[in-house]
């Protein structure tokens, strides 16, 4: 197997990363599907959220049918283990703090600073809004190990994680690969101290997400090249617009062969945390009776990205109860993002798990392929 940029194969790293079972999977497991829907009296397909409130906010996790990724880095001498999210809708890594007495915290891993012979503590206050989600703390110093040892590392460590968001969450924090303008308290995300450190030989990572729910097997996130091996073809490269999220220009939207969306273009961010594709709440109810509240075959929505045409095939997430009944559910959701931020279509899970996405900071692109089935 060649990697690009493989005469130097010990500054390219691979993080192999597991996929978390969906909520729906967990309950229809536990012949507990059909009392839930019952009890919450919910209808087949449609979930929104609207984040007027908080405009620069992206989903962490949406809701019931979600699957997400994650992987291990640890931090600190001797190496503290963690699981996190890789994020490429946000910028800073968070984990949670031996001093946070959240009930999230007591049931994840937590950080002691005490035990790390290379921490040094920054004491900056730290807080950060998701779109389902909060969390607060302080500003800490330690070498971060991602595959890749990265020195002097500034991360926050959680000391109160309010509500149920990230209770039952499998990682225990979050990662973002995002652009430096969105960290919160100028942090230097931490690829961008790869780097800076020269410990990659590209200025590249790259992700592949295995969508298969049979597969053990959830993916991998490579830094400073990409694997050939997990696409076809070539890779097809569309601009970053704006250097914050990792966002790109859609041509237009297409439904069935025709222009439904997006006629004169629209931006769009492709984003590792979040779970399906999300758009205006006006257009994604007019989305969802365009392909109707059952499971369909064939090719549904065709997108252009700077001239590449890209068409995938729709995803849809039947669970089957003891008693037989079926409930399904689109790959699309509601979610409305206000200016300046906003209006913002994005590229989640459902998406990327089609194609192996490689994101160049190099030359502010990202390259698209569709992946080896």
């Amino acid at each position: 197997m060649k990697l690009i940029g493989s005469t130097f194969k010990t500054n390219i790293r691979k993080v192999p990363l597991r996929r978390h079972k969906s909520l729906r999977k967990i309950l229809r497991e536990h012949g507990q599907l059909s009392k839930f829907w019952k009890a919450q009296k919910l209808d087949m397909i449609q979930y929104t959220e609207d984040c007027s409130t908080v405009p620069e906010t992206e989903p962490l996790m949406n809701y019931l049918d979600v699957s997400y990724y994650f992987g291990q880095i640890s931090i600190g001498t001797p190496p503290q283990n963690f699981t996190v999210l890789f994020d490429t809708g946000s910028s800073n890594l968070w984990v949670p703090s031996i001093y946070c007495v959240s009930k999230a915290c007591a049931v994840h891993s937590r950080f002691h600073p005490s035990d790390s012979s290379t921490y040094s503590e920054v004491g900056t206050p730290f807080s950060i809004q998701y779109g389902t989600g909060s969390l607060s703390g302080i500003i800490g110093s330690d070498q971060v190990t991602v595959s890749i040892t990265v020195s002097n590392q500034q991360f926050a460590e959680s000391v109160s994680e309010p509500g149920n968001t990230f209770l039952d969450a499998e990682f225990d924090g979050i990662l973002g690969l995002a652009y430096p303008s969105l960290a919160v308290d100028g942090v230097t995300p931490v690829f961008d101290n790869m780097m800076a450190q020269n410990l990659v030989d590209l200025p590249i990572f790259s992700v592949y997400m295995n969508r298969n729910p049979d597969s053990s097997v959830g993916g991998e996130l490579v830094f400073g090249g990409f694997d050939p091996s997990h696409f076809s073809g070539t890779l097809n490269w569309v601009p970053v617009t704006k250097q914050g999220y990792w966002q790109i220009q859609l041509d237009n939207i297409q439904v069935g062969g025709t222009v439904a969306f997006c006629a004169e273009g629209c931006q769009a961010i492709v984003d590792t945390g979040t779970s399906l594709i999300t758009g205006p709440s006006k257009e994604i109810k007019e989305m969802q009776n365009y392909i109707g509240a059952v499971p369909t075959d064939g090719e549904v929505s065709q997108r252009e990205m700077g001239g590449y045409h890209i068409s995938w095939m729709q995803e849809f997430l039947s669970a089957h109860n003891s008693d037989g009944m079926a409930f399904c559910t689109s790959g699309f959701q509601g979610l409305n993002m206000q200016p300046p931020a906003g209006p913002l279509w994005i590229l989640g899970d459902v998406f990327i798990g089609q194609f192996y996405s490689v994101f160049d900071r190099g030359n502010n692109r990202i390259g698209l392929a569709p992946v080896v089935p």
